[in-house]
């Protein structure tokens, strides 16, 4: 995406090459792990890296650079360590699993070529970070403020969402059952609803910059992508073939992606 004013050559090239070299390596790690999860957490800690490094390099104003880096930077980074973490303790994914049964013989050279799309997402998903490190902007109006309030709330949801599911999954007597604690009660992926809220911070920060207009389609790509493409579809898919009826009973009694009341009617059905 292009914006005016902000020719070709403009654009931060650079951290497209180091996030093709970073899912480059990532891709070396799971051949010799069997963990294609590994992709995941280099995505969110490719994103976090990129804005920390607009707002070093940035020539915007000093304290916009800042703020937009650390609110997602930090985001980033938190879902990043999470995602490692489970990468380190936990067995490969159940929808890696399934696309290395799938693929076969193919994996390798399917998963690098995988690997390397999720590059182009880390430098595309940073770009917001990068427009804004670069505008000018004299002083913090309501709208920061409120975009850095926005962000707080995204961020304390989501950590209560994931702490939710992983105390959920560590008791024993939990295995094969469906989380319905919590966010998890209302919502059948709160995490993805916040990781959507907080996107909302980035055309509220970019108020007043030149271009920074087009950051409203970034929540609307993100809603796309979580709901269609990358999120709960693949989510729900693996959740159905390893949870079986009782996700389907969930499925029809919380709602996907607002954190919403059950349906009563249809779970007394």
């Amino acid at each position: 995406m292009l914006w005016p004013d902000l020719p070709v050559e403009s654009l931060p090239v650079e951290t497209l090459l180091a996030a093709s070299v970073a899912m480059a390596l990532a891709w070396l790690w799971q051949v010799r792990s069997n963990n294609a999860g590994i992709v995941d957490a280099v995505w969110a800690l490719g994103i976090s890296v990129s804005a920390f490094y607009y707002g070093f390099t940035g020539g915007g104003s000093e304290w916009l650079r800042w703020t937009v880096a650390l609110l997602m930077g930090c985001w980033y980074l938190r879902l990043g360590v999470y995602l490692t973490h489970r990468v380190v303790t936990e067995p490969e994914d159940g929808r890696y699993q399934y696309l290395r049964q799938y693929w076969g013989k193919r994996v390798n050279p399917y998963h690098f070529l995988f690997f390397q799309f999720q590059a182009l997402l880390i430098w595309c998903f940073s770009l917001p970070a990068w427009l804004i490190a670069n505008g000018e902007v004299a002083a913090a109006g309501t709208q920061h403020i409120t975009a850095v309030m926005l962000a707080l709330v995204a961020f304390a949801g989501v950590t209560v969402s994931d702490k939710q599911l992983a105390q959920f999954r560590s008791q024993a007597a939990n295995k094969g059952k469906v989380c319905e604690v919590g966010l998890w009660n209302y919502s059948r992926h709160p995490n993805y609803f916040f990781e959507w809220l907080h996107w909302f911070s980035y055309p509220l920060l970019a108020i007043g910059i030149v271009g920074g207009e087009w950051l409203w389609l970034a929540p609307v790509l993100m809603l796309l992508f979580l709901i269609f493409i990358t999120g709960i579809p693949y989510t729900e898919q693996q959740a159905i073939r390893s949870r079986g009826d009782a996700y389907l009973r969930y499925r029809e009694t919380t709602s996907a992606f607002i954190p919403w009341m059950k349906s009563l009617d249809k779970e007394s059905g």
